[in-house]
């Protein structure tokens, strides 16, 4: 396990179901380090999820290049984990048999078995192995989400929005779990988001995005140590800064004239 990642000029052009060319990325370049949390943050629709779908092998640029520990990135594979906002369990399968799917898919669940039980403490499910989804929370879901993620035992850890649709108090939980199972683990992991807040308090790194099509507007470093308060000064002067950028990013900014 190591995880960094490197996009290098990577742009992405859809055509909609209307036949149109729609540019999606226009000239990624970004450099993440082994063990960072890196959060995405930028307006709806410029990219964030589609950088997240490339770096996880799920397509491919129409140009540039996306390696992870130095290698291309052409196809899925176990060394990168993906979660979604939807939790996207199988309802006919037991918490614990949707976890362990992915091991008796590739036939490693025999000499395995014993990393289901670690997950699921891991991420505070033990004693639910036998309930089925939806006798579940939203936020048990994710959890479960996150082990099937998380087995593989990948390099990078790629989050797309999974606690979007939590509630409040429940969503303030599972960022603590996020920042506890990192530095466990040791984990590179990738975030989309669209709070800002939340980038804030669980990101090394904040990376700022224009309109589509995206590009990076400004990455900025977070050296608040954790556990981060949300009312420090410097908490609350990255939020204000962020929130600044994203008002202005990809705007073409007037000079100032002085009389």
């Amino acid at each position: 396990m190591v995880g960094t990642i490197k996009f290098e000029n990577v742009k992405k052009t859809f055509i909609s179901m209307d036949g149109e060319e729609v540019n999606a990325l226009s000239g990624v370049d970004l450099e993440i380090e082994q063990g960072d949390f890196v959060c995405l943050i930028g307006p709806s629709g410029c990219g964030k999820s589609t950088m997240l779908r490339l770096l996880a092998g799920l397509d491919k640029p129409t140009e540039g290049t996306i390696y992870l520990d130095e290698k291309k990135v052409t196809k899925p594979d176990c060394d990168r984990g993906l979660v979604f906002q939807d939790p996207n369990l199988f309802p006919w399968l037991t918490i614990y048999d949707n976890i362990a799917f992915g091991l008796k898919v590739r036939k490693l669940f025999r000499s395995r078995r014993d990393d289901v039980k670690e997950y699921m403490e891991l991420v505070g499910l033990k004693g639910f192995e036998r309930s089925y989804p939806h006798q579940l929370s939203g936020g048990m879901c994710q959890r479960a989400s996150l082990a099937r993620a998380l087995i593989g035992h990948p390099s990078a850890l790629l989050l797309d929005e999974p606690l979007g649709a939590l509630d409040a108090f429940t969503r303030m939980n599972m960022q603590d779990e996020l920042l506890r199972i990192k530095k466990e683990k040791n984990m590179t992991m990738i975030m989309v988001t669209h709070d800002v807040d939340e980038a804030v308090y669980l990101a090394d790194k904040v990376v700022v995005m224009t309109p589509r099509p995206a590009k990076i507007e400004q990455v900025l470093d977070v050296k608040l140590s954790q556990p981060r308060d949300r009312n420090n000064p410097e908490f609350i002067r990255l939020r204000s800064e962020i929130l600044r950028i994203l008002d202005f990013a990809g705007k073409e900014q007037e000079p100032e004239y002085n009389i």
